[in-house]
């Protein structure tokens, strides 16, 4: 760490617990505040820099884009920050509920045709013939 508390990009990697390339990577898409640069060219971050990396990371986990988060940064503070979070959660909960639904008649799909597998083992044994291919071939008919 530097004299004036900032710390160099692979300390701030450490920190944050990602790649040097990652901490590059945000940085190119303005998702940190740019580095300042010492008088040998090397980039230089505030401890802070390392929270804001791992809310980033935190924020991908929870299934937001880099684009969004970055949306989050730009609106500013107080209650126009908070308004972006709270759109953005909501439509994030909806695009939940999308996959959820599409998930359900997955299972569904699946939950059928292991029905169908199972009544076709029990019923030829030996001489079953997979009605999920037979599905598969009238399909391509």
């Amino acid at each position: 760490m530097a004299e004036n508390g900032s710390l160099q990009i692979g300390e701030i990697a450490g920190l944050a617990d990602v790649s040097v390339d990652t901490v590059r990577y945000y940085e190119k898409l303005k998702l940190l505040p740019t580095a300042t640069r010492t008088n040998s060219g090397y980039r230089m971050f505030s401890v802070e820099t390392a929270d804001r990396i791992r809310f980033i990371k935190q924020a991908q986990e929870m299934g937001f884009t880099l684009d969004e988060i970055k949306q989050l940064f730009v609106s500013g503070g107080g209650e126009n920050q908070c308004k972006s979070v709270r759109d953005l959660i909501q439509i994030k909960l909806s695009e939940l509920e999308d996959k959820m639904r599409q998930m359900k008649s997955f299972k569904d799909f699946l939950n059928r045709h292991l029905v169908a597998c199972e009544n076709e083992l029990t019923a030829h044994g030996t001489a079953a013939e997979c009605p999920v291919f037979t599905t598969i071939e009238i399909s391509r008919k």
